[in-house]
């Protein structure tokens, strides 16, 4: 899923939200932040921030050691992200941290440069990857939302008011204003749009009698909030 980051937004709890929606429980969450885009004002220092946060982040055996990520679930999963990485980079990614890791790990990895054509950007990776890309406009940044095949989560990052109207041009079933991608309660509707449809929404009675309908969730907080990441 997106996360949207403005010019003027604070960089430091930018890249903190942006590293727990993607790094916590090595990514392997539906509503993990799959993809970042970055306003041009802020990109390079972004990115060195996400990478630095990235650099610190311990990981291991969670059973033996004091870690912030864990084992890939499966041999599958790890080579499939493995995978993904290595052909990001033939295509032009930058590698600004991270990597392909050594047996079951994959240690947060932050790509940079990405094209919209570049597999980190156009997969589902489902691994601690954090895909890093720029945008200039608010028209932009909804074009490379939209564009994606999923729809389920959009964090935005910055300015309230621009957010907004960002929010009203983005395909996705739920949108968190200063927050990051991963959140769920259990009174709201679950569910996205397009591949991340399931045809139906979640949330108790009433809810899923809107079954035939699009419900958008928006969060929204003042300032982005602090992430232990």
């Amino acid at each position: 899923m997106h996360s949207s980051s403005f010019r003027g937004a604070e960089v430091g709890p930018a890249t903190s939200a942006g590293a727990f929606g993607s790094f916590m429980h090595q990514g392997q969450i539906c509503m993990t932040t799959g993809r970042h885009l970055v306003h041009d004002s802020i990109y390079d220092e972004y990115v060195e921030q996400l990478a630095e946060r990235a650099r610190n982040l311990p990981v291991g055996n969670p059973a033996t050691e004091e870690v912030a990520l864990g084992p890939i679930i499966d041999d599958k999963q790890r080579t499939n992200i493995r995978d993904i990485i290595d052909k990001s980079q033939a295509d032009g990614a930058r590698l600004v941290a991270g990597g392909t890791g050594e047996g079951a790990f994959v240690p947060p990895t932050v790509l940079a440069d990405l094209s919209p054509s570049n597999p980190a950007w156009t997969q589902e990776i489902f691994g601690p990857v954090a895909p890093v890309s720029r945008f200039s406009t608010l028209e932009e940044a909804a074009e490379l939302v939209n564009a994606s095949e999923y729809g389920l989560s959009v964090g935005i990052l910055g300015d309230v008011g621009m957010a907004i109207e960002l929010a009203d041009l983005v395909d996705s079933g739920k949108v968190h204003i200063n927050e990051q991608t991963v959140s769920d309660e259990a009174n709201v509707p679950f569910g996205g749009t397009k591949d991340s449809g399931n045809g139906s929404r979640f949330g108790g009675a009433e809810a899923n009698i809107e079954a035939f309908t699009e419900t958008q969730w928006v969060t929204m907080r003042s300032q982005i909030a602090p992430y232990p990441f």
